[in-house]
């Protein structure tokens, strides 16, 4: 497949941080307004630093490198103005559904409380989507409200979330340093939700191994699993009748709880040395309901269409492999039964059916 197939077709983006997104203009811009020092004042070689910072083979010095893009997102007018350009960057991608996940509690240094962000990012949304529909490019884009992690587990993101479940978002999330941090700690929080009926998705099986992900699925109930890639531990791939895999791995496969596949972030992290060692592949193959993602576009240099180019590269997969990854991605959506069904009667389906699936 061309690259500019990949990118024409639609996609659906369920793991994507907004403050990990930023255009390096952007951050230029508003970190001269906050009087914040940057490590370059020049887009191109900003952009190659968050890359090359990123790709220290580990999760706690990737996330080091967002001290910056948070110090860009503290005003009303600079939320907007992120959340703005996320929906004009992925609908240029060919992304007809997102969900930015980001925390309210990193956005409050210069006075805004998190009410006053969500609704900065709200509007900034908003008016994404309607300048993208005007220019033929139509995407939906939600909210994942995020608590971090080693933060003291409190019911204040949770509640906004359900108080805004109505206006763009769509969900909740905990994320952060993973190892050493159990989800466990926000049991209070997932519990309130469940109440509420809101949907959560949990990040877990990245820096730490299939514990993690058990206990966000099994003591913590996630809908989703954000990056989940090390249940591969848990699998015996040298088994001499082929891959043998334990009670939680099957779980996953017979419950089809969907992981939120990152590779290029995967391989800066750590969790894999290269592109083309990503379990991916085999999880697909083995009958895990995986979605290819982002996490971070601006760390990580990439987009959806270049995660899809590189499973492509490194995992076979064609037009039905990139069909399938993104209706499971879209019935995985945290948005409503209607809408994702909309979309994949009015976006998806047809322009698959165009290219001959």
């Amino acid at each position: 497949m061309s690259e500019d197939m990949i990118k024409m077709l639609p996609k659906v983006a369920l793991h994507d941080h907004l403050d990990g997104g930023l255009r390096p203009q952007t951050v230029i811009d508003h970190c001269r307004e906050a009087s914040q020092e940057l490590p370059s004042c020049d887009p191109n070689t900003l952009r190659q630093w968050f890359f090359d910072s990123a790709d220290s083979g580990n999760l706690v010095d990737y996330l080091q490198t967002f001290e910056y893009t948070v110090a860009a997102m503290q005003t009303r007018e600079h939320l907007k103005r992120v959340a703005r350009e996320f929906v004009h960057d992925q609908a240029a991608d060919g992304v007809v559904y997102a969900e930015a996940r980001w925390a309210p509690e990193q956005h409050t240094r210069h006075g805004l409380s998190m009410r006053q962000a969500v609704e900065a990012v709200r509007d900034g949304l908003h008016e994404g989507m309607a300048e993208a529909a005007e220019v033929g490019a139509p995407i939906v884009a939600r909210q994942i409200l995020t608590s971090m992690r080693h933060g003291e587990p409190t019911l204040d993101v949770a509640q906004l979330a359900v108080e805004f479940r109505d206006d763009t978002v769509v969900g909740f999330d905990i994320a952060g340093a993973e190892d050493g941090w159990s989800p466990t700690r926000f049991d209070k929080v997932f519990e309130f939700l469940r109440r509420k009926n809101m949907q959560y998705t949990i990040h877990a099986g990245e820096a730490s191994g299939p514990k993690s992900i058990w206990e966000a699925v099994q003591l913590c109930g996630a809908r989703r699993v954000g990056h989940g890639v090390r249940i591969c531990e848990e699998i015996d791939f040298d088994h001499p009748d082929g891959p043998r895999m334990g009670r939680l791995a099957h779980y996953l496969i017979d419950t089809q709880i969907p992981l939120e596949i990152a590779i290029t972030s995967n391989a800066q992290t750590g969790v894999v040395e290269r592109f083309e060692d990503h379990p991916a592949g085999v999880l697909r193959e083995l009958g895990f309901n995986i979605t290819i993602n982002c996490d971070n576009r601006l760390m990580s240099g990439t987009t959806m269409s270049e995660e899809f180019r590189r499973g492509f590269e490194a995992f076979g997969w064609g037009l039905s492999d990139m069909h399938e990854i993104t209706v499971a991605a879209m019935n995985a959506a945290f948005c409503s039964h209607e809408e994702k069904q909309r979309l994949l009667r009015d976006l998806i389906e047809p322009a698959y059916a165009r290219f001959g699936r």
